[in-house]
């Protein structure tokens, strides 16, 4: 009896069925995230090497349609500061600015605001349920976008 009374009402839900499935891609993606967020952070880091620059990596996945939340990995590529820049501070300024803009961090049409310091370096991509995020604070603009988009681009291809 018990039985038949569970089956009938998940029948007649199909509504909630949708909800949860939307809800099961997130959680499969974030789970996606958690198992190539190593990977990807050596790679920025091997990039980085190549170069060579020191800093730090930051990586991240935003369920949904706009931030609520996020779900990130940092990692210091030899050098967190020194005694003039606060590398990690960057590096989450990077994301924090993507965050808000959904966009690539100091997109030069996007007016200042408090909070908001402008640096270029970090990257975000759509994918199905979210963004991907990546920074690396440590060399020079372009460095630092070009190491955060090959990550971000590894990382991209497994959602």
């Amino acid at each position: 009896m018990n039985l038949l009374v569970g089956f009938k009402l998940a029948a007649g839900n199909e509504r909630s069925m949708e909800t949860g499935d939307k809800i099961n891609n997130t959680n499969n993606d974030q789970q996606i995230f958690l198992e190539n967020v190593d990977a990807c952070i050596s790679i920025i880091e091997k990039e980085a090497q190549k170069i060579p620059i020191q800093g730090v990596v930051m990586v991240a996945y935003i369920p949904g349609k706009k931030t609520e939340s996020w779900t990130s990995k940092m990692k210091v590529v030899g050098k967190l500061a020194n005694e003039k820049v606060n590398l990690l501070a960057i590096v989450y300024a990077k994301a924090s600015e993507m965050a808000v803009t959904l966009k690539d961090s100091g997109e030069a049409s996007r007016k200042d605001i408090v909070g908001e310091l402008g640096y270029r370096g970090g990257v975000i991509m759509k994918v199905d349920s979210g963004y991907l995020v990546a920074a690396f604070s440590g060399g020079d603009s372009q460095q630092d976008v070009d190491v955060s988009k090959i990550g971000l681009e590894w990382l991209s291809k497994k959602f």
